[in-house]
């Protein structure tokens, strides 16, 4: 079964908590996706302000500690997720997000849907 990530990416400090009702619709959500097979695994994340990335560039490894003023968009949360077809994972992911559009409709998120490689990509035909 194809496996896909969604990831919730928002600006930084600018939300506020999701209000209560948000949160109670996603647990009913994530509940019958997890007794379907479809939720696997997924959470929210802490503000960057504790997080720490390493960057790799020039043949060099440098750590960056935030928080980081920078930052416009930042992943909020993240779900691992089973499908049988792409169609039926951007449904998935349509559903999501309009909870979202209906318990928190001044939020502004993009909710991002990534199938996840088994293997180096398929090799064109000529």
């Amino acid at each position: 079964m194809p496996r896909f990530m969604g990831f919730v990416r928002m600006v930084e400090g600018q939300q506020g908590m999701p209000p209560q009702a948000l949160m109670d619709a996603m647990d009913t959500y994530i509940g019958e996706q997890a007794t379907a097979g479809h939720f696997l695994d997924g959470g929210g994340l802490f503000g960057t302000e504790d997080a720490v990335n390493f960057v790799v560039k020039h043949g060099e490894t440098t750590r960056v500690d935030g928080p980081y003023a920078e930052a416009k968009e930042v992943v909020g949360g993240w779900a691992l997720l089973a499908y049988d077809t792409l169609e039926e994972a951007i449904a998935g992911q349509q559903e999501f997000a309009d909870l979202h559009t209906k318990h928190w409709p001044d939020c502004e998120l993009v909710c991002t849907l990534r199938q996840v490689s088994d293997g180096p990509p398929p090799v064109a035909e000529a």
